[in-house]
């Protein structure tokens, strides 16, 4: 399984956090709206992990005109979800790069099919779960809004752009999904909550699952962030146990 190193990670400090001895590979789950992107941003900024986004991923090999980038924009474009196959094709070959890094994974697995592919390359040492209330997500993206190129996501009533309707950056137009409008709204969360449903429990089953609920994502933050303290703080002091046998 080429993502899982016995090595030790370069122990360095970072934003004055002391960066892992042992790898650790965790990914987040949620619905769209969930707050996914700043948590993971949080949890980068605090701990050192880098944040791995599927979207990013497809964004930079369809500009790329990468082979896989090609097939997936044809998906795209039809209006489609990139197949697993294809999905796996983009995302596992760059995890297989990061021997020396810890990461964290947002927007991939999403369906059992991706999830098996994930568990037969890499291991993983915690999956984190955002069960947002229904009425909080329809609200947050009734609001939200998206500069397509980047993939950069503002809510007009917590993360606004620094002018209306264009994207701080690049002062390009922002855009609204059909598929945030709230009459697509609830077809779009219930496919999520199905699809989601087989690879939560897979992952419940093999104990590294964490679930977290609010309405908040800053009351939801302090919870995420102890678990996480705890669980390297856990595997450091394991990895130095097995160092020293």
């Amino acid at each position: 399984m080429p993502c899982i190193v016995s090595e030790k990670a370069p122990s360095t400090t970072r934003g004055g956090y002391q960066e892992m001895s042992k790898l650790f590979r965790a990914v987040i789950m949620g619905p769209p709206g969930s707050g996914k992107g700043t948590i993971s941003e949080r949890i980068a900024q605090s701990f050192g992990l880098q944040h791995l986004s599927s979207g990013d991923f497809l964004r930079e090999n369809i500009t790329a005109n990468t082979e896989a980038g090609v097939l997936a924009k044809t998906y795209i474009e039809k209006g489609l979800l990139v197949p697993d196959h294809v999905m796996t094709r983009l995302l596992l070959p760059r995890l297989e790069e990061m021997t020396r890094h810890s990461w964290l994974l947002d927007g991939f697995p999403r369906t059992l099919a991706q999830a098996e592919a994930l568990n037969h390359a890499c291991e993983l040492d915690v999956v984190i779960s955002l069960n947002i209330p229904l009425e909080t997500l329809k609200e947050r993206l009734r609001h939200r809004w998206i500069h397509p190129a980047s993939g950069r996501v503002y809510n007009m009533c917590f993360n606004p752009p620094r002018v209306q309707g264009l994207d701080d950056i690049s002062g390009e137009p922002l855009i609204q999904h059909e598929d945030d409008r709230p009459e697509a709204l609830v077809a779009r969360l219930r496919h999520y909550k199905d699809v989601a449903k087989p690879v939560i429990d897979l992952y419940k089953t093999k104990g590294i699952l964490h679930t977290f609920s609010d309405t908040d994502t800053d009351r939801i933050w302090p919870n995420i962030s102890s678990l996480l303290s705890n669980k390297i703080r856990t595997d450091q002091s394991d990895a130095q146990k097995a160092s020293t046998n």
